[in-house]
């Protein structure tokens, strides 16, 4: 086993497997694909196939399954990235907790919580306005959570949510669990891309597939120029990739030591950049523009109507594109033109615009691709007008078609050999975790599973309390000028049943943000958030039958169990009562 109750180091790498914070997951990279194999072996997402929903997935090709898990996921969650609801830290404290892990300077370069900045587009917006913080002190940063499965849905019982939610490391460790367990998509063509901004998921089928938040991105629609795949593409366009992640193990930019080898890596990295790279066709041309919205107005299209051409500005065209389902560029480009009413158009062609009729044939004869000097010459001589810089625009178009992801350097890093992870879709939930118990002494992405999943049955108590007190503050910011009897009444007064099912148990602040919980986890609830506002208590806990009662001073506070569970000891409570 990995972990080691007196070594601090393990036991704070294994509470944030309990608090699943995306700054803490950036430092223990091992720690994404816990979540994912806790996903995987969850009930709830088991639960999911027996919706009828699902009753058709034998007779579907791997796509259609794909997008059929797209779009229950789609229905059930909405994306979250909510201040308040895990509540805040400050950069001393988190800085103070990591320093032994890696170098502080290091952690503010890459890091969006502790200071970087991003690259471009996020350097322009002001990192701390994008994401609401523009209102705390430049110290303040909060506890973004990535949640399990179990808190994602539990979101239907906060106020204000109608469904489930969560925010994108969420939604990336999700996708990978639901793609495996519900499409059946090979383990080995699941892989996870973190930027100090971002997470997102690429698949290898097809041409590729990238996930976004809720979102699936083709390779067609990475490059169709629309506002959600400018969304899409922001984070591998601008930022450094952190990490990437697979069941064969991890690369991070910051660690010299990988466990992913240098020959999966190759492979999974060679056909990203396929999917970044698309020739230059005709439809890709009309994309182009559509993103740059500036350049349409050096170009212009025609139509015939009754035996004559029409001219019309590019500009007024794209424009129609709001209200149509017809798009420049596709099979529906005539189409798009036919809905516009003839008095938009001009009897003669507009002076000093490029013709994107003379250019579609152009294209259609030509292949153009970013590495051929003869067909991009060929191609900017076509493009250089007096209202165009063609050497700029071709320079802007070579952006959009061909991203070069900056990727951790395997030749920078020393390869730790790990067992790899290797269920397969025809195994049952059971078979799946007992597999997982075999190897988990091979693997420590596969012991934090355990953890991450909060089974109290198969993973110690001491991370999960640690977690617990330690962090957690939006309770305690909740409950701030209570007196203790207020807290115990409150939480008390909460349902008496937890998000998680068998013998996983939530934290404090899943308690607290779903008004809910089993009677040992309010317990801790109650006591965690005493400790933080009445730091001199005494507490003590004891367990009697299916009660457990917190005593701070003089006073006994009980709350009622419902799980059978191994129970932590005096010992697991000493460091944090």
């Amino acid at each position: 086993m990995y972990y080691d109750k007196n070594n601090p180091e393990s036991v704070e790498k294994y509470s944030s497997a309990v608090s699943l914070s995306d700054m803490e997951i950036f430092i223990f990279p091992e720690i994404m694909y816990a979540l994912v194999l806790a996903n995987i072996v969850s009930p709830s997402i088991w639960n999911w196939k027996k919706d009828p929903w699902f009753d058709s997935m034998g007779k579907l090709n791997e796509y259609r399954k794909l997008q059929r898990a797209k779009q229950y996921i789609m229905d059930q969650f909405v994306f979250n990235l909510d201040l308040d609801t895990w509540g805040m830290t400050t950069k001393p404290v988190e800085l103070k907790r990591f320093e032994r892990f890696i170098d502080p300077e290091v952690l503010k370069n890459s890091n969006a919580l502790f200071g970087y900045e991003g690259d471009k587009y996020y350097f322009d917006i002001d990192i701390r306005r994008h994401f609401g913080l523009d209102n705390y002190t430049s110290d303040v940063i909060p506890y973004w959570k990535t949640e399990t499965i179990e808190a994602m849905e539990a979101f239907k019982h906060r106020e204000g949510y109608e469904c489930g939610a969560g925010e994108c490391v969420s939604f990336s460790t999700l996708y990978a669990a639901a793609l495996f367990v519900l499409a059946e998509i090979p383990l080995e063509r699941i892989h996870l891309f973190a930027t100090p901004l971002h997470s997102q998921n690429f698949i290898d089928i097809r041409d590729g597939i990238v996930t976004n938040n809720r979102r699936l991105v083709t390779k067609n629609m990475w490059f169709n120029g629309t506002e959600l795949s400018a969304k899409a593409r922001r984070a591998l366009e601008n930022e450094k990739v952190t990490m990437v992640v697979n069941n064969r193990g991890y690369i991070h930019t910051m660690y010299d030591e990988a466990t992913l080898d240098p020959e999966s890596y190759a492979a999974v990295t060679e056909k990203l950049k396929g999917y970044l790279t698309t020739e230059i066709t005709f439809e890709v041309m009309a994309s182009f523009l559509r993103e740059n919205s500036k350049l349409q107005g050096c170009f212009q299209l025609s139509i015939n109507r009754n035996g004559k051409v029409w001219y019309i500005g590019a500009e007024t065209v794209y424009g129609y594109e709001h209200s149509s389902k017809s798009r420049v560029g596709t099979d529906s480009h005539k189409a798009l033109l036919s809905e516009i009413d003839i008095d938009e158009f001009f009897p003669h062609p507009f002076e000093h615009r490029i013709d994107m009729d003379e250019l579609e044939q152009f294209l259609s004869k030509t292949k153009v691709k970013h590495h051929d000097i003869q067909s991009i010459t060929e191609l900017k001589s076509r493009l250089s007008h007096c209202c165009l810089d063609g050497e700029e625009v071709i320079g802007k178009l070579m952006d959009f078609c061909s991203i070069d992801p900056l990727l951790p350097d395997p030749r920078e890093k020393t390869f730790i050999e790990v067992q790899p992870i290797e269920l397969n879709a025809s195994m049952s939930r059971e078979e799946m975790i007992e597999y997982l118990k075999t190897i988990r002494h091979l693997n420590p992405a596969v012991d934090l599973a355990f953890m991450a999943l909060r089974d109290m049955n198969e993973a110690p108590w001491l991370p999960f309390l640690k977690a617990a007190f330690e962090r957690n503050p939006v309770v305690a910011t909740a409950l701030e000028g209570r007196s203790i009897d207020e807290i115990y009444s409150i939480l008390q007064g909460f349902e008496n049943e937890s998000i998680y099912p068998e013998s996983r148990f939530a934290q404090p602040d899943e308690v607290w943000n779903y008004r809910r919980g089993e009677g040992l986890e309010r317990a801790i609830a109650f006591a965690s958030s005493v400790k933080r506002i009445f730091p001199e208590t005494a507490l003590s806990f004891a367990f009697e039958a299916m009660n457990v009662a917190v005593t701070c001073g003089e006073n006994v506070y009980t709350f009622q169990r419902t799980k059978e569970v191994i129970l932590p000891t005096t010992e697991d409570f000493a460091p944090f009562i």
